[in-house]
């Protein structure tokens, strides 16, 4: 059995426990490995936040693909799955609460460690923004729809994402598990509203017609006369986007039990979840709204696709749950990255330094990084406070920007995690050689987005997205080239606090 190198704590299975609070032998309190499978799952399902992309990232692949959606999607599906492959293996062999930043560093060293850390925290605190402000875009919608206010002003939006960050907040300070519970609640409860919303989609249209003369196709999984393969990879970069966080379960590696099954069980169980759900949703929606070039238009238009379709196939008031659901999805997507937020910089702060300090702090009572909250919490409400009291901007528009760079700075963590892992499975042999075919197709599946997300580079206020996102990412650059001790602190925690030689 291995030793903790950190506590001399031995555990069964070469599962390794960090100190917790002891009362009487004085330990600082830890992190708990209280979670199940489910509860992880929860997690990893909530910053995904498949109803809430199901509802708003299809519209974005329709001008490269018309009607072939769910093909791109599905597309989309099998190279998330080749990328699942890296943080399954690499899952399999670490737990720490570090996510890639121990993977990496464990397999790539320290300096690359650090760089994947970094990009991933920014990664979760820009999506957990994300989130709040789609929260706040469907609120708004909701209190619009039901007559409360005719022209909610500019202001209304930022305040609810700022109610919708405060609420993660408190709910993330409780025990993971709580959160992982209600994160797991709400997404099954808006899934299966719209589920039920796609069965009565498809017998409408398979038994008569929708109301504009719909009818059941599977010319949805073609795409048209004169779509081409590049198009086809260029919708597909809408299905990627709606699978970022799908790795979130790898930073409750402290505290997820039997975490060398657990988390890798709950990674692929939240793409082929998360996979299917897309594909079968995907298709109901270009069916629903209907394959013409008007129908297509207008589906392109929509602001939540199961609120019109809910509207038009059932009621009106259909359409504003499925909203409410919507809301209620995001806020979990807010807890499920506040999660994955705090365990990174708790990761990070414990590796960068030899002090306690305020995001190194651990609750006694609940077993929670609630110093790190703290720090993630504020970073959040500072962001949304200078773009809707400084800056002025409508919500819809840093929503769009804060997305776009979460997504150029994840790509990288991803691309990092999978060169990682093959550099490992080489050196361990501990895998056969054909497949290595996998995470070598999976670097070209990055790159090629990476690439279609840059080219041909943004104009307008866009321009400077691409630059925000290599700033983050030169933050870390430039601390692991200019400060070789620091590199050496990190090398050192990680091979013995993190337990990752």
């Amino acid at each position: 059995m291995p030793v903790d190198h950190t506590s001399g704590t031995v555990r069964a299975g070469g599962e390794k426990e960090r100190p917790r609070d002891g009362g009487s032998g004085g330990a600082p309190a830890g992190l708990r490995r209280n979670l199940s499978l489910w509860q992880v799952l929860g997690v990893s399902i909530g910053v995904m936040g498949p109803t809430l992309s199901a509802n708003i990232n299809p519209q974005g692949a329709e001008p490269a693909v018309g009607r072939a959606i769910p093909l791109a999607i599905a597309i989309a599906t099998v190279g998330v799955l080749l990328l699942s492959y890296s943080f399954v293996r690499l899952s399999q062999h670490f737990n720490t609460s570090g996510s890639v930043f121990g993977f990496v560093g464990a397999t790539l060293g320290a300096r690359a460690g650090t760089v994947a850390g970094w990009c991933l925290l920014g990664t979760y605190l820009l999506f957990g923004m994300s989130s709040a402000y789609s929260a706040a875009i469907f609120s708004t919608s909701l209190i619009e729809s039901l007559g409360l206010l005719s022209d909610p002003p500019n202001w209304l939006p930022h305040l609810i994402a700022l109610l919708v960050l405060l609420a993660a907040a408190v709910i993330t300070v409780f025990p993971a598990r709580r959160g992982a519970d209600l994160l797991l609640w709400i997404e099954g409860a808006t899934v299966v509203l719209i589920l039920l919303i796609s069965a009565v989609v498809v017998y409408r249209i398979s038994t008569a017609h929708g109301p504009q003369g719909q009818e059941f196709t599977l010319s949805v999984f073609r795409p048209a006369e004169g779509t081409g393969s590049s198009a086809l990879f260029l919708g597909a970069v809408f299905g990627f986007l709606a699978f970022a966080g799908f790795e979130s379960a790898a930073t409750l590696g402290e505290e997820a039990r039997e975490p060398r099954r657990t988390i890798p069980r709950a990674v692929i169980g939240t793409v082929l979840i998360g996979g299917v759900f897309y594909i079968v949703t995907s298709a109901v929606e270009v069916m629903g709204f209907g394959t013409r070039a008007s129908d297509l238009a207008r589906l392109h238009a929509s602001g939540s696709l199961y609120g019109d379709l809910g509207a038009a196939y059932l009621s009106s008031w259909v359409g504003d749950i499925v909203t409410v659901g919507t809301t209620v999805s995001a806020l979990g997507g807010a807890i499920g990255c506040l999660i994955g937020a705090s365990r990174m910089l708790l990761s990070l702060s414990r590796a960068a330094t030899t002090r306690d300090t305020v995001v190194t702090r651990v609750s006694a009572r609940y077993g929670t990084p609630v110093g790190a909250v703290g720090v993630a919490f504020a970073v959040m409400v500072a962001s949304v406070v200078v773009f809707g009291w400084v800056a002025r901007v409508p919500v819809a528009l840093p929503w769009a920007w804060i997305g776009t760079v979460g997504t150029l700075i994840v790509l990288v963590v991803y691309l990092l995690a999978t060169v990682g892992a093959a550099g490992m499975l080489l050196r361990t042999r501990r895998v056969p050689r054909r497949e290595m075919v996998i995470p070598a197709a999976t670097v070209a599946v990055l790159g090629y987005t990476l690439y279609r997300n840059i080219v041909p580079y943004p104009t307008g206020a866009a321009f400077w997205l691409p630059i925000t996102a290599g700033a983050w990412i030169a933050v870390a650059l430039a601390a692991v080239l200019l400060s070789p001790a620091l590199v050496r602190r990190i090398g050192h925690r990680l091979t013995e606090e993190e337990g990752l030689a």
